[in-house]
């Protein structure tokens, strides 16, 4: 894409402080030069002895998010800047980074081509989870872009749980959780756990068992429209997990339902971004050990 640059642009910054200061200040050095509008939250305000704004409130000041640190950052601002169409690019302070594209190293060069106007924007999944307790009672919403996971705890044992799609049986499957996740987190823990891996540009959602009891319990997957839902038969200490960011205590009779969200997550790319070639780096295909 090659039009006008972005010119509001909002910081977020990784919740540990170390290394985050030293690329935090080539970011705002060269955004001064390009006159653009800064608005910092929290976290990265607090590394460069800024006030900082809530994310919520950031994102009706900005037009682009640019996070600093790991795929954890951009998985929490996610769930709060994709209702309000940010879209968000990844400066990578952490160790893979599927989704944080952009190494700190290359900052000013790369950065600088989006700025530009040159860039691809990318739409991906987003996931809406609602729970309901046993006696009918909605007692959470969350969103996910990896995934939402039901697991049992450290000290649980193996778990029940009943799986409809679309309102059709699936199955009451016996392991130590099970994993919706979209394509985006197909490189995550579903991939852990022996799932395949989704391009994202596919139009699905991936269900993996994980530790199975029946071992021809096998990952499936699902048209991205698919109305999910999960009953918690059986399990103590088991939890519903969203992206890894939030956790809620499961009791037996909970409802989990799962679709995917109205809103998209819009992620930008620099000029050059090859979904394979990233895979080949981050999982070093072809490497010899």
């Amino acid at each position: 894409m090659t039009q006008t640059g972005f010119s509001r642009i909002g910081i977020v910054g990784k919740a540990d402080p170390q290394g985050l200061h030293a690329p935090l200040a080539r970011l705002l050095s060269l955004l001064a030069t390009r006159n653009c509008t800064t608005v910092l939250d929290p976290c990265s305000a607090s590394a460069c002895g800024q006030t900082g704004v809530p994310l919520n409130e950031l994102a009706a000041q900005v037009d682009l998010c640019v996070v600093l640190g790991g795929d954890g950052t951009l998985l929490n601002a996610t769930r709060v800047l994709a209702p309000h169409a940010v879209p968000l690019i990844g400066i990578n302070l952490g160790r893979l980074g599927f989704l944080t594209d952009i190494p700190a190293k290359d900052l000013e060069d790369r950065l600088g081509q989006v700025l530009d106007g040159h860039y691809a924007l990318e739409d991906r999944t987003l996931l809406a989870a609602r729970l309901t307790r046993s006696d009918g009672v909605e007692v959470s919403e969350a969103m996910a872009l990896n995934d939402v996971v039901v697991a049992k705890g450290a000290r649980g044992s193996m778990i029940e749980v009943e799986v409809f799609v679309d309102g059709n049986f699936v199955y009451n499957l016996r392991a130590d959780g099970l994993i919706l996740a979209t394509p985006t987190g197909s490189t995550a823990y579903a991939l852990s756990s022996g799932g395949p891996i989704v391009h994202p540009g596919l139009k699905a959602l991936l269900l993996t068992p994980i530790c199975p009891h029946t071992l021809s319990n096998r990952p499936v997957v699902l048209q991205q429209n698919a109305q999910v839902e999960m009953i918690l038969h059986k399990g103590t200490g088991v939890f519903a997990s969203f992206d890894v960011q939030d956790q809620v205590l499961l009791d037996p009779g909970d409802r989990l339902n799962v679709t995917c969200a109205r809103q998209s997550v819009h992620l930008i790319h620099p000029p050059g971004y090859d979904y394979f070639a990233m895979l080949r780096e981050k999982l070093r295909w072809g490497t010899r050990f």
